[in-house]
Formats: C-alpha cells, sequence, structure tokens
C-alpha cells in the first residue's frame, strides 16, 4: 500500500527540504528556441534546416518542431523561394520596444540630430557590451557619400573609436580579462594589433577625453568617439562621429568634431543626472587626478597578455 508523503510534514518537524538551484526551473526547450534566434546576426541572415540542426546540435525533427512554433508567432519566416529560414519581423517589434524604454536611447536622439546637422556627418551613440560595442542609435549624414551606420551590429573594441574610449574607463581587472579572451584582429593597415601599443593609447585617450578611429576599421573611414557617464558616474556609452576620410582630415577632427563630440557627450550626460561640475574639460587638473588611476589600469592590464601581431598605431 502506498503512503503519501507531505513535504511540509518535514518543515513542521524543524527539517527543511532541500532548496531548488536556479537551474532546476530552466525549461530546456525555450533554450533551444532562443539558441535558433540567436544563430542569426551579423552576416547570417538565412539558414537551411540542415544548417540550423549543426549549428545548434539538435536533430532536425526537433529544430523542424522549433521553428514551426516560433512561426507561427511570427518570430521566424521562411524564404518561399529556398525554403530558408530567417528571423521574422517579431523581433524587430521587441528591439524598437527595448529601445524606447532604454533612457539612453531616448535621451540622445535629439542630442545626435543636433550633432549630425551641425557638422554634416553621422552621429551614433554606442555602448560596450561584455567584447565587444554595439551602436545603439545612428542618425546618418545627409551627404550623397556618407558612411552606413551599423545599429545592433557587434564591433570590435581595439579599433573602433567608442570602443576604445569605453575600454579606457575600465577597472584594470576588467582589462586584463578582455585581454585575454579578445584576439585584436587586423583589418586595415592601420589596426593596432599589438596589446602594448593599445595600452598606450588608452592611456592618451583618458587624458585627451576622447579616442579616434584613423581608419582602423574601414579604410577610408575616421572616426571620433567621448564617454556618456550617467548619474553615478559610470561610463554607460559614447557619442560618436563617424565619416569618410575624404571629408574628416585629421585637422577638422581635431579643431571641429573633437570638441562638439565632447559637447555633445556631455549634454547626454547631464540628461542621464550626471553633474556638470562633475565633467572637467580635457586639460584641466581635476580631470588629471580623477584618471590617474585608470592611467595605471589601462597601462598594466595591456601590458600582460602576449602580442598577437605587429602595431600600427592610430
Amino acid at each position: 500500500m502506498m503512503t503519501y508523503h507531505n513535504p511540509y510534514d518535514s518543515v513542521e518537524s524543524g527539517v527543511h527540504p532541500a532548496k531548488k538551484e536556479k537551474t532546476d526551473y530552466i525549461i530546456h526547450k525555450v533554450i533551444q528556441a532562443l539558441n535558433i534566434l540567436e544563430q542569426f546576426h551579423d552576416e547570417v541572415d538565412e539558414l537551411s534546416l540542415a544548417e540550423m540542426s549543426r549549428r545548434i546540435a539538435l536533430n532536425e525533427n526537433s529544430v523542424h518542431l522549433l521553428l514551426a512554433t516560433l512561426k507561427s508567432r511570427n518570430y521566424i519566416e521562411q524564404n518561399g523561394a529556398t525554403n530558408n529560414y530567417r528571423l521574422g519581423f517579431k523581433n524587430l517589434e521587441l528591439a524598437q520596444t527595448v529601445l524606447r524604454q532604454t533612457d539612453l536611447y531616448r535621451v540622445s536622439q535629439p542630442v545626435l540630430s543636433s550633432v549630425a546637422l551641425e557638422c554634416g556627418e553621422t552621429a551614433a551613440v554606442a555602448v560596450l557590451r561584455k567584447t565587444h560595442v554595439i551602436e545603439l542609435n545612428a542618425v546618418p549624414s545627409e551627404h550623397p557619400v556618407q558612411v552606413r551606420s551599423r545599429v545592433g551590429v557587434h564591433l570590435p573594441v581595439h579599433c573602433t573609436a567608442a570602443g576604445k574610449a569605453l575600454i579606457a574607463c575600465e577597472t584594470e581587472e576588467a582589462l586584463g580579462a578582455m585581454f585575454k579572451v579578445v584576439a585584436l584582429e587586423s583589418y586595415t593597415r592601420n589596426t593596432i594589433t599589438c596589446t602594448k601599443a593599445l595600452g598606450l593609447q588608452l592611456q592618451q585617450i583618458v587624458e585627451k577625453g576622447y579616442a579616434v578611429d584613423d581608419e582602423e576599421l574601414d579604410d577610408d573611414v575616421r572616426s571620433v568617439a567621448a564617454v556618456i557617464h550617467d548619474y553615478s558616474g559610470r561610463a554607460v556609452g559614447a557619442l560618436v562621429i563617424i565619416g569618410p576620410s575624404c571629408r574628416i582630415g585629421l585637422g577638422r577632427l581635431v579643431q571641429e568634431l573633437v570638441p562638439l563630440a565632447q559637447r555633445g557627450a556631455r549634454e547626454i550626460s547631464v540628461k542621464l543626472g550626471y553633474h556638470d561640475s562633475e565633467l572637467p574639460a580635457p586639460g584641466d587638473p581635476a580631470r588629471e587626478v580623477g584618471s590617474a588611476a585608470r592611467r595605471s589600469s589601462a597601462r598594466s592590464a595591456a601590458g600582460k597578455p602576449k602580442s598577437t601581431g605587429t602595431s600600427r598605431a592610430a
């Protein structure tokens, strides 16, 4: 005869049942569905059933059922000509909702519009996410020749103005961990591929208050970035001005675009609650005192990992 055991009996007797780990509540089918959605990124637009099955290491029958479910809710679409699968417009709806709910996106929009109008180049806001930088929002240039924005695309930190500006604000521990896993891949002849040279440039970025991409990610493209702070003083993003090198010479970049980027970043920071008095201008002694520790962190953290190539500093 089976007996019923009340799980609360042990509680009443003073013996508490074992607490479940958080991982016990994970629903693996949901994880598999999310894995499918996460296969579409950067250059991957469409995937066949077989390719998807191989990528997520799941048999085709199971993958087909998951795709059919996602398709029924418009998270996945199927190309009628190739039968390949791609992201559906429901993902775009959710992404737009996330952006509208993001303070940085909301408060930066009018500033980006003003900056882009004043200089005639593309203005963007980018954020640091783990080992990459991502453009959150962008206002394009009205010039017929312009640099295409890369909103939502993961970009390398070591050869983008926003990436360098943001990692220059990181702690020694964070930088050390990042440089252990980030390969300083070469994209152009100007890309910095030596951690020591990158560390030296990060020191200069902290001292000057801005970072430059001098044709380091793309040939014939230059950009400048200044850091945005929130109410707590944390670096939450960077304002970037980007355009073709034929219009952005180094003289114009330093004399016109650097002050404009810094002014825009300062304006967004103030809107996020950061006190304007806490944002000393580059060269101010208060700035040098506050950044001394970060200069030391950048130097020591970047000097630890092995070099992955030769340096072509900007």
